[in-house]
């Protein structure tokens, strides 16, 4: 099978547009999301491409899902596609996310979308065991890399060791393993992505892109054009609580490694405790409002940005919308800011090294660890939407299953899916089933 025609700019737009509003699941979810789309149905790049792609992004501090997307983005039209699937990964979320919070504060509950979300819960749990599977059955080619997997899960899920310390020792035994047995911390595997899904447009052996080389110039223009758009912006701010942000959700991007579970308590740490921007009880409301609509499960920053700016009366009393999506916009600005520079310094460095075991062999044994980290996440899913204050929600428990055998056995796509369980908690809400 012949590679498919590169999109044009318009369509590959309008993927990441959708992306936005339907990429729930987390992380997890979200790249099981893209490797579908991406990988599989529409061959835009190859499955040891992807692979590669998410390597580097699982060893960055921030959100790994949207670098991903923005690495890819990059990979396909150079700068503009990668702040476009970057931002549109993001912005739908932003919106979503400002609104309910919103009705959130107004109201006092989200009792309008409760019965959607009840929905949705359980479908995210069989989503992120579908990407698990996904990713496992491509990148776990051998029983040293399965065994890997296997050991992360149980030191993420039994011993509670940090992810950036499983991230540290599955990169040493990736490098230190190669030198004994090159073969098994190849990328991919044996798996030939041609075989599987057919030639890619970004294939294993298709060129670097004269964007995606590397150039120091370059280096140094990204550098200093990134930088400065964080400290212009900074300086524009005159409001010192949304320099407070602005400076808090910086740090949480740069210093926080293992994705949004990492960040949580940090910024639990700074908006509860040391700014007062919001308390404990609307933090752990607006951490189920995140992990229940589209986009990073990090976005749950613009919910404390929101809060925070109404709380804080930074406009006054009577501009309270404003003064939220002015918080919910700071935060996720100086959030996700560094995490296009991360793409765009350390891109081409990634392309350059990817035919070479050294640097290919730490990263591949990083995606076999990554493996067990997601099915640590589907457990913890599982048993926060299952199993609730010692009693099994049975009607969470058959929609979980339901969802399984969709994606499974009848091989539902993931946003139908979605579709699907979200309508089924209305409907349960409707009749008062629940």
């Amino acid at each position: 099978m012949s590679a498919p025609p590169k999109p044009t700019f318009w369509q590959f737009f309008a993927y990441w547009l959708k992306l936005g509003f339907i990429s729930f699941g987390g992380p997890a979810g979200q790249i099981s999301i893209m490797h579908q789309e991406l990988v599989e149905k529409r061959r835009w790049i190859s499955e040891q491409r992807f692979l590669h792609a998410l390597n580097f992004t699982m060893v960055l501090p921030g959100p790994e899902a949207q670098q991903l997307a923005t690495y890819i983005g990059w990979l396909m039209f150079g700068v503009g596609g990668g702040i476009v699937a970057g931002v549109l990964f993001v912005l739908p979320s932003l919106f979503i996310l400002s609104a309910l919070t919103w009705i959130y504060l107004t109201y006092g509950s989200v009792d309008m979308v409760a019965g959607m979300l009840y929905g949705i819960k359980p479908a995210v749990v069989a989503i992120v065991v579908f990407a698990a599977y996904r990713i496992g059955s491509k990148a776990l080619s051998n029983n040293i890399l399965r065994l890997l997997a296997a050991s992360a899960f149980v030191a993420i899920f039994v011993f509670k060791i940090a992810f950036p310390y499983i991230v540290l020792a599955a990169g040493l035994i990736g490098f230190f393993g190669a030198k004994f047995s090159s073969k098994t911390f190849t990328a991919g595997g044996h798996h030939n992505s041609k075989s599987n899904y057919g030639a890619a447009l970004i294939d294993d052996n298709t060129p670097i892109p004269e964007h995606a080389k590397f150039k120091l110039s370059r280096l140094i223009a990204f550098a200093v054009v990134g930088v400065g758009i964080g400290v212009v912006a900074l300086a524009l701010l005159s409001n010192p609580v949304l320099r407070d942000m602005a400076e808090f959700f910086t740090k949480a991007a740069l210093v926080t490694f293992g994705g949004a579970y990492a960040v949580l308590p940090y910024v639990y740490q700074g908006g509860v405790e040391q700014y007062g921007w919001l308390t404990s009880a609307q933090m752990i409301d607006g951490l189920a409002l995140g992990e229940t609509t589209p986009g990073p499960l990090i976005m749950v920053v613009a919910f404390v940005g929101f809060v925070g700016g109404v709380s804080k009366e930074i406009f006054g009393a009577d501009a309270g919308i404003l003064a939220g999506f002015a918080g919910a916009a700071v935060a996720t600005l100086f959030t996700f800011l560094p995490s296009f520079l991360f793409i765009f310094l350390g891109g081409p460095g990634v392309e350059a090294t990817r035919g070479e075991l050294k640097f290919s062999a730490p990263l591949s044994a990083v995606t076999a660890a990554v493996v067990g980290v997601i099915l640590n996440l589907a457990v913890f899913f599982a048993l926060a939407t299952v199993y609730q204050n010692g009693l099994i929600d049975w009607i969470s428990a058959g929609l979980t299953l339901a969802a399984f055998v969709g994606l499974f056995v009848f091989k539902i796509g993931i946003m139908s899916v979605i579709f699907i369980s979200a309508a089924a908690g209305f409907a349960l809400t409707f009749f008062a089933i629940i």
